[in-house]
């Protein structure tokens, strides 16, 4: 490629114009946990950010400016779902255990997607498998990746 083409990067002066963290198109359901959260990120991205300005680091000027837009933006467009005390049926914020057919169980939160951790049994609700979960009742069976599972539990 010719050196026309690049921007050539200062390195005693780190790039300042990130692109924004992209937004999800889905509505921002959250928890009241879920909104803890983009509050305690906030909190500490400002304390970034002045910790940065005091600095005269402008790439992590840059970074935690980048992030404040996008938890900014995420607060202003959260709704917040209060937890729903009927468990008949699984629905946002609930908490599902299936047993799948070689009787392993697995449980899992649906939640928002800025609160997820599939690692820790978080799992987004627009992911299929929420979707999946969504409005069955303890006893009916779902596709769990390549398995049938059935619903024990709603909590």
């Amino acid at each position: 490629m010719s050196s026309a083409f690049t921007k050539e990067q200062d390195d005693d002066n780190p790039r300042e114009d990130l692109p924004d963290r992209p937004i999800s198109p889905h509505r921002n359901l959250v928890t009241q946990e879920g909104l803890q959260q983009i509050d305690d990120a906030m909190t500490r991205l400002l304390a970034d950010l002045e910790k940065a300005n005091a600095a005269g680091d402008n790439h992590a000027i840059a970074l935690a400016q980048r992030d404040l837009r996008y938890w900014r933006a995420r607060r202003a467009s959260a709704e917040i779902v209060p937890r729903i005390a009927d468990h008949s049926h699984v629905r946002f914020g609930h908490r599902v255990v299936v047993e799948l057919e070689g009787g392993e169980r697995r449980a899992f939160r649906l939640v928002g997607e800025d609160e997820a951790d599939p690692a820790k049994g978080l799992l987004p609700y627009v992911a299929p498998l929420a979707q999946a979960l969504m409005g069955k009742a303890v006893g009916d069976e779902v596709e769990v990746g390549h398995h049938r599972a059935q619903i024990v539990e709603i909590a």
